[in-house]
This record gives structure tokens, sequence and C-alpha cells, in this order.
């Protein structure tokens, strides 16, 4: 397929949040396919780990700390990818991101708020700033921006992530829109569950990272499959990628009966307070 040589194949590649998870998946996918990959994540252990597994199968790889809530180090991270490769890159992951949830909106601390907002959303936006328009200068290449499910779920007592991840969704919606027609192309994630460590590093009521690592365990997707789905998406210059069937269901219930949707969402939610004891 020439959309996949040209997006997705012998790619030079950077990905945030490259340490663990969703964000190593895509790095290693990058590999498969031929291309290089910048490895940035604010665990610079970790970025490193990566890289590593990647340079020991005979890949190109280097690692990066970047904390992407600070537009410097994103910055800072566009010109090391550029002296890595000797170029510019043709496709960006904007995949780092931090969970948090089990807390009434009116309850969210400031600063709960604040380190959500920073990583999720302004991590985003950082990516897209520095990096759409060195793409839209070259006239090709992609940027996968990993919003969730939650962005247009409305899942009770996850307001502040629920509210980053549905900023990521309208803000990938606004730039595909923008690179019509420039030969860059666009796709936003939205998976529900993926086999990721997010909810260890969540900053999350007790009661409810225990359910949600119960359904991580039961329900949750590999990360190398959401990666290759993803990827092979961009190739299509399809802009929303939705790679299990109940996120597939979700988005197709919410579009078509919203108002429905989210009082089931609240009934949901009531059965699994009462399930616990809350009351």
């Amino acid at each position: 397929m020439a959309g996949r040589r040209a997006i997705s194949g012998e790619a030079r590649a950077v990905v945030t949040g490259a340490g663990s998870g969703i964000g190593r998946a895509f790095a290693e996918e990058v590999h498969r396919r031929g291309g290089g990959v910048v490895c940035a994540d604010i665990d610079l252990d970790a970025a490193e780990e990566t890289s590593v597994t990647i340079r020991a199968q005979g890949g190109r790889a280097h690692a990066a700390r970047c904390d992407v809530s600070v537009l410097e180090d994103v910055e800072a991270l566009g010109k090391a990818a550029e002296a890595f490769f000797g170029a510019e890159p043709s496709l960006v992951v904007n995949n780092a991101g931090v969970g948090g949830g089990g807390t009434l909106i009116e309850d969210i601390s400031m600063e709960d708020w604040r380190w959500i907002v920073g990583v999720n959303f302004w991590g985003v936006v950082h990516g897209c700033r520095v990096f759409a328009p060195r793409l839209r200068r070259a006239g090709a290449g992609g940027i996968v921006n990993v919003s969730s499910a939650a962005s247009f779920g409305a899942a009770p007592r996850m307001g502040a992530y629920n509210a980053t991840k549905a900023a990521v969704l309208s803000l990938s919606e606004t730039l595909h829109a923008e690179m019509s027609g420039s030969g860059v192309h666009v796709a936003v994630l939205c998976p529900t569950f993926v086999r990721t460590d997010i909810i260890r590093t969540s900053r999350i009521a007790e009661s409810l990272r225990r359910r949600a690592q119960e359904l991580m365990d039961r329900k949750g997707t590999d990360p190398a499959d959401v990666a290759r789905k993803t990827l092979d998406a961009l190739d299509r210059n399809h802009l929303h990628v939705l790679p299990q069937a109940d996120a597939r269901f979700s988005w197709r219930l919410k579009r078509l009966a919203p108002g429905l949707f989210t009082r089931g969402m609240g009934r949901a939610a009531r059965a699994m307070s009462a399930e616990l004891g809350e009351g």
C-alpha cells in the first residue's frame, strides 16, 4: 500500500510516553515496519529500556527525557529528534498520559486538575504545536494523538480524565480538518481497556482502582494490537480509531442516543457504588 509506506513504513518517529504500555508498543511497531524511533518519556530509564530492546533487534532508537506538560521540553525533543535522524521526523505519536478518577467533579483537587490537564491535554497541544508545522512543510507524514473512549463515554467520577480526553478528540478532529489536502494524516486513538501501567500510576480512589484493575486484567487488549491497528488506520487516513468492539458500540450508541447513553452511565455508576458500599 502506497500510503502505508509513506506514513508508517520506514518512518522517522517520535513517540511520547514510550517507556511502557501503548507508547512502547507504538515504538516497537514502528521498528517492525522498518522505521527508527525517538523514545521519549518523563522516566528516562524506562525510555532507555524501550530503546535498548529495539536496538537489540537491529533497530534504530534513541531515548530522550521529556515532560510533555512543559513546552520547552517538547521543543527540545523536536531538536533532539532532528539531530538523531539527520532530518525532520515523519511520524509523531502524542501518547503520554496519566489517569485519575473516583471523585465527584466538585471534589477533584485543583492540584489533580492541573496535573491531569498538564499531561493529557497540554502535552498533546505541545506535541502538535512543535511537530505539526514541520510535517506541514514536508507535505507528508502523520500525527497520532492518543485519546480514549472516555472522551465520549462520560463515566461518572472520571470528570478530569474525561474532559482532557474529550479535548484531545476535538483537537485531533480540528487538526485533521486543517491538514486536509496537505499530505499529512491525523488519527485519534480512542480505546477502552488496554493492558498498560496507567492504573498503577493514576491518582485514583482505591475502591475504583481495584475495580479498574479487575476490568483491565479481564478485558484489556494487548497494546501491540492497538498500535498495529492504529498505524494501519493512519495509513488509510482514517481519523477515528476505535480498536475494540466495545469502543465501537459505545461510540455508535452515544451518537445515536446521547441522553439515553449518559443516563445509562449514571445508572451503572450508582449500581457500582451500591456494590462497593458507598451509598
